[in-house]
């Protein structure tokens, strides 16, 4: 495989690398602006190399792999725009916040785009992992987990399947630092996947209320995983976790407030941002995690 694209800009995609790259899994290389992607495909493991050859305004992208692949092209394809969200024009969000009290935020983060997991169980296991954690040794953990159970393909890295997840024991994940708890939550929530009480196929047909109503019936995912992974797994538009530090903590910079927000001025102040909170969600990310 070996095709050019053009996508509609804006579209910072050197920004978003540097986001990606807060994650020690990720293959990247900055100054060449590219990426190994590891995605799966029609049940295929496939690496893609994605390289942007264009511009903010006018991007345009390589995208190759290193073997022929056992896969339409096209799928491929359009998998990586839902991923990278190429099907989503970054001009009509930036135009929304225009005149709206985060636009100074968007216009300094112009045309970043929001990207999701490349894999939707790795998803899923990551933020279950992530939860409740500080970023640098979240990060730790979900990268023992990969490197450990999970393989690597032309230099990228998937996540375990859920069959060889649900076989673990959780003295394997304790020994990675995994506590008690959270080594059960991984290890049970692949075994409802392996036994067909979970299906994500039939999760990415629900709407928002449906999915977090189902996966918090799960013991060990909350509110907060839920909406993380209706972001980053689903790519869903309009999520704001009034739950999530960094989002507390960009607010409380933004507004130079003295503390962080309560929950209840949180969604007032989101409620002036649907259908794109999870655009404000990523940009007060960025204002205080991505330089």
């Amino acid at each position: 495989m070996d095709k050019i694209l053009d996508v509609v800009g804006p579209y910072n995609f050197h920004q978003a690398l540097k986001r990606l790259k807060i994650d020690p899994l990720s293959a990247i290389d900055l100054e060449k602006e590219t990426i190994l992607i590891p995605i799966w495909v029609k049940g295929y493991p496939i690496v893609v190399d994605l390289q942007q050859i264009g511009t903010l305004e006018k991007p345009r992208f390589h995208v190759k792999t290193k073997n022929e692949i056992p896969v339409a092209h096209d799928d491929v394809i359009q998998q990586l725009s839902h991923l990278f969200h190429w099907n989503i024009p970054l001009k009509e969000v930036a135009d929304f916040f225009q005149n709206n009290e985060l636009g100074p935020l968007f216009q300094r983060f112009r045309g970043t785009p929001f990207v999701c997991d490349f894999q939707m169980y790795g998803c899923l296991m990551k933020v279950i992992i992530h939860q409740q954690l500080n970023m640098t040794f979240a990060y730790t953990l979900s990268e023992r987990f990969v490197k450990t159970f999970g393989f690597e393909q032309d230099g990228a890295w998937f996540y375990p399947t859920p069959e060889t997840v649900s076989k673990l024991e959780v003295s394997q994940l304790r020994d990675l630092q995994f506590s008690q708890r959270k080594a059960e939550y991984v290890i049970d929530t692949s075994k409802l996947l392996v036994e067909g009480d979970l299906n994500l196929d039939d999760v990415v047909q629900m709407s928002d209320e449906e999915v977090i109503k189902t996966l918090v019936k799960i013991r060990g995912i909350g509110p907060w995983t839920a909406e993380c992974f209706l972001m980053f797994g689903l790519g869903r538009m309009d999520l704001f976790p009034i739950q999530d530090i960094g989002i507390q903590n960009g607010m409380k910079k933004y507004y130079n407030w003295e503390t962080k927000p309560t929950h209840e001025t949180m969604l007032e102040k989101s409620a002036k941002w649907e259908p794109y909170r999870t655009y404000a969600s990523l940009y007060l990310w960025e204002s205080i995690e991505v330089n």
